[in-house]
């Protein structure tokens, strides 16, 4: 399991238009990978950023993130060795004409991180901007989060990538342990007991589209109350606000140990043997909560991984309505909510 990267990251300096940007944090993070930014540290990104396919408007928010401020140190050091790459290259950088003017990514969106103040517990300020939280909570920033002010409830909110399979493995094996045992003689029972776990996997994947789609993003108006903005903001919103928070990334196993008993409690009255198939989804949970968290911090070469990645991500910044399936696009394509994605000309690296 690839782990995040951005602490050793180098200096990774850019221009667009008439501002500077440090890129250093956001290269592996990039949707578009690494190789989209090659050759532009140092470097004016205007033209390639105008040439490529239109940016989102939460992408060019988040964009804001890392730029640099007129007072950086930085700031005339990148100018000085932007000025002598271009006459290096031949170019003179007095008398360049003047750039085409961009008619999809010319503006960026007004700043709203004045409506909260980060420096403070999040979740008790959702009260108050309900009238625009939906908004908000949709324009990704790239900085830490604190989502309660105790250090003890703080804490369970952040649960590392290898604390899930941990707890996870020892439970799944257990609730089908017994079945499979009794039967490991009996090769008919045994395979309909297979049969039953890859339904448990299956029904995962329905439930995943189903509380990701109609729980998760459930829809949000200027007049919600601030009790179920501030239930959407604790379960999924915060995702889509701090959208590279590796410590946020998989779901903490006490509330998920929580959420499987209530899903499972009343299932059970009507599953045929209902503690292989708790099993399975289990499985495919568990199968999920680490896919979710490579997609955002992995750098997969199989051709279905890095399409999974293009996928989610197109989901957090261009389609937040679409592409409801994470570990699987299945009922995406039942539901006709899948995002179609324009086929590349090279194969993507995020290492």
């Amino acid at each position: 399991m690839d782990t995040p990267k951005g602490s050793e990251a180098v200096e990774f300096i850019v221009k667009y238009r008439q501002d500077y940007y440090d890129l250093s944090e956001f290269m592996h993070k990039h949707p578009g990978g690494i190789n989209t930014l090659k050759g532009l540290n140092q470097a004016d990104m205007t033209a390639r950023f105008m040439k490529a396919p239109p940016h989102s408007d939460a992408a060019m928010y988040l964009m804001k993130e890392y730029k640099v401020k007129s007072e950086d140190p930085r700031v005339p050091a990148a100018k000085a060795r932007h000025q002598a790459r271009r006459i290096d290259n031949g170019q003179d950088s007095q008398q360049q004409p003047r750039e085409p003017e961009d008619k999809n990514n010319n503006q960026f969106d007004e700043s709203m991180e004045h409506l909260v103040d980060w420096s403070k517990a999040m979740l008790p300020q959702i009260a108050n901007i309900t009238k625009c939280y939906d908004e908000w909570v949709h324009k990704p920033v790239d900085r830490p989060l604190r989502l309660f002010g105790p250090w003890y409830l703080e804490m369970l909110t952040k649960t590392p990538w290898w604390l899930v399979p941990t707890f996870w493995i020892p439970v799944i094996i257990r609730c089908a342990w017994e079945d499979i045992y009794s039967s490991w003689q009996d090769k008919s029972q045994l395979a309909c007991l297979t049969g039953y776990f890859f339904f448990g996997v299956l029904l995962w994947t329905f439930l995943e589209y189903t509380l990701h789609r109609w729980v998760f993003h459930i829809k949000l108006k200027s007049n919600s109350g601030p009790w179920i903005c501030t239930f959407h903001f604790m379960i999924h919103g915060l995702h889509h606000k701090v959208p590279f928070d590796a410590m946020r990334l998989v779901f903490p196993p006490v509330p998920g140990a929580i959420l499987a008993m209530l899903i499972y409690t009343p299932l059970s009255f009507f599953l045929i043997q209902p503690r292989v198939v708790l099993s399975g989804a289990l499985a495919g949970y568990l199968c999920y909560d680490m896919m979710h968290y490579y997609l955002h911090y992995g750098n997969p070469s199989f051709s279905h991984m890095v399409h999974m990645k293009r996928y989610h991500y197109q989901h957090h910044f261009t389609h937040q309505d679409l592409g409801y399936g994470i570990s699987s696009p299945l009922w995406d394509v039942v539901f006709k909510t899948r995002i179609h994605l324009r086929k590349l000309k090279y194969q993507l690296r995020w290492s």
